[in-house]
Order: C-alpha cells, then structure tokens, then sequence
C-alpha cells in the first residue's frame, strides 16, 4: 500500500509541474503599469513580447543595432528562451528597450505575480522587477 501512495503522490507531482509550466502564459502589466507584455509558448519554450505601451509609438532608439533602432517597441521580443525547471523559468534572457542591453533572466512565478530577475554573470548582480497579471 505504501508503495501505490507513493507512485500516486509522484505521478500527481509530475503532472502538477507540467500543468505549472504553462501557468506563465497571459499578459503580464510592467512595475511601473507602462507596459503589457505578452508571455506565450513557442517550442517548449516561453517568450514574451510588448503587447501594449503607454506611448505606443516609442521605437527601439537604443538598440545596439542602428538597423533596429527605428523598430517599433510595441511587438518586440524582450523575453526569449525561456524553459521550466519544475519551480521558476530559466536559461533566457530579458532584453530592456530603455537602455538597449540584454541580461540573463530568471522568472519566478508568486502568488499570481511574476518576479523577474535580470542579471550579467549571476544573478546576485541584477535587478528585480514584479509584473502582475492582466
């Protein structure tokens, strides 16, 4: 009996964590409530992309690029390559239009808010930000 419960309690688990993988999709509204991005999966991976801006036509002025820099931001990219660890997404990156860099990112999902972390080398050197659920 003991050994049924135990297989029970690790196939619920599993089951439980590819059900939280997709808990990350929607639309997520910025700190600062000037932006919505669109969080969707695309290849077992998450990306997500300005859906909505307070000035929708600001352009990626800062891009490293100058070939991208008249770019729209409304429908950018910004998070990208993201995959589900069984407790928070990793292995992406967060690209920040405001001053045209990309950092690694780490997505923490928390009582219906999405903590995200960007950072260069690890993450105890970064910054956070909360975005919460349309």
């Amino acid at each position: 009996m003991k050994k049924i419960t135990t297989t029970l309690l690790m196939l619920s688990a599993s089951w439980v964590h590819a059900q939280k993988a997709d808990d990350i999709l929607g639309t997520w509204v910025s700190e600062k409530a000037d932006a919505k991005i669109q969080v969707y999966k695309q290849h077992e991976k998450f990306f997500g992309k300005l859906s909505w801006l307070k000035e929708s036509n600001l352009k990626d002025n800062k891009n490293p690029d100058p070939t991208k820099r008249s770019t729209p931001l409304i429908g950018l990219v910004i998070l990208t390559d993201f995959t589900f660890n069984g407790s928070h997404w990793v292995g992406g990156e967060i690209y920040d239009p405001e001053s045209g860099k990309t950092y690694s990112c780490v997505l923490k999902l928390k009582e219906g808010k999405l903590d995200i972390r960007g950072y260069i080398g690890i993450s105890l050197f970064g910054k956070s930000t909360t975005w919460t659920r349309q």
